[in-house]
């Protein structure tokens, strides 16, 4: 199982890139957290609110969905995190159901 870790500009558009993403049947669920960022950028430091959007796919899937990710994000430079996970046998059969 891969997890991807995406910080989005708000839950709008993390909402907006799960549901396409489970549309196209790339992710088997979404997870969106609030969450306040800290971070240079341009040479001045900013502090934003963010949405973090944790999104569980298959790795035979991982570049079709972190290329979706790309697509559908705001940001010119998303953070796109992969984590390799580890699932128990049921969930991971749950998610190769739902996922093309």
């Amino acid at each position: 199982m891969i997890l991807y870790y995406v910080p989005c500009k708000d839950k709008k558009e993390a909402k907006k890139i799960a549901k396409e993403l489970l549309k196209q049947k790339l992710i088997a669920c979404a997870n969106i957290v609030p969450a306040e960022s800290i971070y240079e950028w341009e040479g001045e430091l900013k502090e934003e609110t963010e949405a973090i959007l944790l999104v569980k796919t298959l790795e035979r899937w991982e570049e079709e969905a972190k290329n979706a990710i790309r697509e559908l994000h705001s940001y010119d430079i998303p953070a796109i995190i992969k984590l390799n996970a580890r699932v128990n046998k049921e969930y991971l059969s749950w998610m190769e159901g739902c996922i093309r």
